[in-house]
């Protein structure tokens, strides 16, 4: 029994119906575990139904649902995807829901020029920042950006400055995104104001809503 870092795909499901957030957090067992519309982690057995999503097989990391009568395979750590529903086909989504994970940070799957990263939010950081080996993994040429000094708990390191074409959370896109890259060790990519400061946000209790500016 093993459970996973919470990881959230977004889902805008069902033609012509309200987008619905569904979020894969892991696996317990062969039990998905599943957050419907920011609800709280729930333990699905195969065969059994969340707010109208139904788990059909487990394997591993991926989980087969039933979600408005089409079935999808979702795999815990994936790049988020939309589906169905008329909420705007592949990037025309305004809002992001997140609920907190374990020690109230929001974690998100997400995409960094249209390779998938997982990003936690992190109000504190002027800009989306990552690690090198990130950078690297992602495809940025980040040497060609700016070179920067950044002062750290353990000293000033290396960085660099430049601009990321893209930043996605679901179906929600954002353009030309000011980031960080640092020579330092990061666990996560943190999606800084650079990127929050496009968005209304608004949080209640253990849920985080970003609704895109205009």
């Amino acid at each position: 029994m093993k459970a996973v870092a919470l990881l959230f795909t977004l889902l805008a499901l069902g033609q012509g119906a309200v987008a619905q957030t569904v979020a894969l957090s892991g696996m317990l067992g062969g039990k998905a575990l599943l957050m419907v519309d920011g609800s709280a982690p729930k333990t699905v057995a195969v065969g059994e139904t969340y707010k109208g999503v139904k788990i059909i097989s487990t394997q591993g990391d991926l989980a087969v649902m039933e979600i408005a009568g089409k079935r999808h395979n979702l795999r815990v750590g994936e790049a988020p995807s939309s589906v169905g529903g008329t909420s705007g086909a592949g990037e025309g989504g305004t809002k992001v829901v997140l609920s907190a994970g374990s020690g109230g940070h929001f974690f998100t799957q997400g995409q960094i020029n249209g390779r998938a990263v997982q990003l936690v939010v992190d109000t504190g950081a002027s800009m989306v920042s990552l690690s090198v080996a990130d950078a690297e993994r992602v495809g940025l040429n980040y040497k060609t950006g700016q070179a920067i000094q950044m002062s750290t708990a353990n000293g000033v390191i290396p960085g660099w400055r430049l601009k990321l074409a893209s930043v996605r959370i679901g179906d929600v896109v954002v353009y030309d995104v000011d980031a960080i890259v640092s020579s330092g060790a990061m666990p996560y990519v943190l999606l800084g104001n650079s990127f929050l400061g496009r968005f209304q946000m608004t949080r209640t209790n253990d849920q985080m809503v970003l609704e895109k500016r205009y």
